[in-house]
This record gives C-alpha cells, sequence and structure tokens, in this order.
C-alpha cells in the first residue's frame, strides 16, 4: 500500500460525521485540490465514547459508498501501542505507532555501543543539502541520542513486526510518532531518527515528530512562527535527505498531530511543500464535536444545558481526559 502525497486524517469521533467530512475533500478535489482521506481514531477515544474499532471501519465504508468516492482511502490505528494493537488487527490498513512514551527509556550497553559504531562514520559536521549550517556530531551526541531514542525505535520495530506477520508485508501503511513528549525533535536527530527505522527495516510512510511551539487541542499554534518555519524547513530537508542516504519509502513525509485547527502555520508550510515538492499528511484535532457544542451553547435554552452537562461530566475527569493519546483508560465509560 501506498500513502499518496496529500493525506488529511478525519477524526470523526462519535461516527456521525464520515459523509460530510468526505464531502468536503470532494469539494477540495473540484477546486484542483487531491487529498486522501484517513479516518483515525485512538483505543483512548474508542474507550471515552464507548465504540470500538471495527466501527471507524464501518462508518469509512458506509461514507465512501454514499458519496461514490472511487480513490485510495484508509483508516488509522492512531496512537497504537503494543497493549492497543490487537483491536485494530481486522478493520485499520493505517498504523501509527505511538512510541512517545519510550523515548529516554535506557537501552543495554550493546545496542548503544553498535548504534555508536554503525554511525561514527558521520562524526564531524553533517552537511544536508538546503540546509545553511552543518550540525556537529560527536561522540557525546551520539551517546545522548541513544540514550534518549533507541528504546523507541526497538518499540517501533516490535509493533511493526506484530503488525507485518499478522496482516503481511506491504498490506498497510505505517507512521511513526513521537510527538507526544514535551521535548521537541530538533533536525538533526530527526536525521538519526529516520536512520535507526531504515536499520531495522520499517518502511515508514510518515513521520511525526515534536515540533517546535505547541499544538494544543481546539486553539490556533501557540510558538514562534519565524522558529517554526525555520525548523520546518529543515525537517523537511532532512526527510529528503534521509530517503536517498537510507533508502527509506519514496513517498516518506512529516506527519502534523492535531494540525486541523492550526491555521497561523498553514502559510510557511504550504510555502515550503512547494520549495521542497514536498507531501505532507495534517492530522485533525478531532474537535469537530466541540465546535458543535461551542454552537449548542450560544443558542442557548435547551442547547446551553447539554453543554453545561457534558461540561460538568468533562471537569470531573479532567485529569483522565487530558493525557496523551496513547494513555490507556481504566476508568468504565459512563
Amino acid at each position: 500500500m501506498k500513502l499518496e502525497k496529500y493525506s488529511i486524517g478525519i477524526g470523526d469521533r462519535f461516527g456521525q460525521q464520515g459523509v460530510p467530512q468526505l464531502l468536503a475533500l470532494i469539494q477540495a478535489k473540484k477546486s484542483g485540490i487531491d487529498l486522501t482521506p484517513v479516518w483515525n481514531k485512538s483505543h483512548r477515544e474508542h474507550q471515552i465514547v464507548g465504540t470500538h474499532p471495527d466501527s471507524v471501519r464501518m462508518a469509512a465504508d458506509e461514507a465512501v459508498l454514499a458519496l461514490n468516492w472511487d480513490a485510495p482511502y484508509f483508516v488509522d490505528a492512531d496512537h497504537v501501542r503494543m497493549e492497543t494493537v490487537d483491536g485494530f488487527i481486522a478493520g485499520s490498513d493505517y498504523y501509527t505507532l505511538d512510541v512517545s512514551d519510550f523515548i529516554g527509556v535506557p537501552v543495554s550497553k550493546k545496542d548503544k555501543e553498535t548504534f555508536i559504531k554503525k554511525y561514527a562514520g558521520y562524526m564531524g559536521m553533517l552537511e544536508i543539502p538546503g540546509i545553511d549550517q552543518p550540525f556537529e556530531v560527536n561522540h557525546r551526541f551520539l551517546c545522548c541520542f541513544a540514550d534518549t531514542y533507541l528504546s523507541a525505535i526497538r518499540q517501533a520495530e516490535k509493533i511493526y513486526r506484530y503488525l507485518e506477520n499478522a496482516k503481511g508485508k506491504d498490506n498497510f501503511i505505517t507512521e511513526i510518532s513521537m510527538d507526544e513528549t514535551e521535548r521537541h525533535q530538533k533536525p538533526v536527530e530527526l536525521f538519526f531518527i529516520l536512520g535507526a527505522l531504515a536499520d531495522v527495516l520499517i518502511p515508514a510512510q510518515a513521520i511525526a515528530p515534536k515540533f517546535v511551539g505547541r499544538f494544543n487541542k481546539g486553539v490556533d499554534y501557540e510558538g514562534d512562527l519565524r522558529q517554526f518555519e525555520h525548523e520546518f524547513n529543515q525537517q523537511l530537508a532532512v526527510v529528503a535527505y534521509a530517503i536517498k542516504v537510507f533508502h527509506l519509502p519514496e513517498n516518506l513525509k512529516l506527519s502534523i498531530h492535531t494540525g486541523s485547527d492550526k491555521f497561523s502555520i498553514y502559510r510557511p508550510i504550504g510555502k515550503l511543500l512547494r520549495k521542497w515538492r514536498a507531501g505532507i499528511h495534517l492530522k485533525t484535532a478531532g474537535t469537530t464535536w466541540l465546535e458543535e457544542l461551542i454552537g449548542l451553547a450560544e443558542s442557548e435554552g435547551d442547547g446551553l444545558k447539554i453543554a453545561k452537562e457534558i461540561y460538568n461530566h468533562a471537569h470531573e475527569r479532567a485529569d483522565e481526559l487530558c493525557l496523551p493519546s496513547s494513555n490507556l483508560i481504566t476508568k468504565a465509560t459512563e
């Protein structure tokens, strides 16, 4: 399976918006913009609303049939981990492997030494085409990188091999997610992350690093736009170079999570995608329902009463509901 150049994650939290979401992409297509829809929903989100992964496949297939969509589409097991992957085997053909929890977990001394030996040839000043200033790579950097990211790579390998055995090679799309962590990955770190993924033969078609700035749900991007543009340009350069030197899939692209309401970054992203002739995967913030709730509140009357009731229940579970998408929820949905 191959992911098209421009794709968009269209999370439908309550299984009611498949047709209107796909209709929006049909309207975009009429305007000359081809977008591949990827229905996405995480295990945690299924637990919150009391649904099952297979329901997403059903909703996607029904929308495609209703609107006679004849182009590719996928169903994403969003932020999946080893503990949750089994429920997504039947219905999904796109897997976002979330390994953020393993960033910073120590690896064995042998694994660390093997990695440093393999990449010792990059020590010195690493020059990447399209980036003005070279990156300094020394023994200390490689040690720090191994301590920070190798466990995450090993976990990605574990999940990928499990999926490969269950579904067969080339029968699903793989995305790697490292975005749900506090520390953003610098472009030079992304380069070695992609190298390490190639080492364990994961044919990733999308990579979701933690970008500089904040990507909170329901609000615009919070951060320095000039810094974001500078680093995004470098990340695109890194992906293009890594595809060549590590023999990764030629359609490998960056994935921006919670990006559907980050309007202030669209202009620099668009400019840089045109510059690099690169693709992008834009993942929804999953807050369409929240916009509808705002509408209910503004309508006052019974609508406002419903909004207040939902708010009160959510406030009681705020700590639980604000966990990252990959976290498990143990409390039963009420």
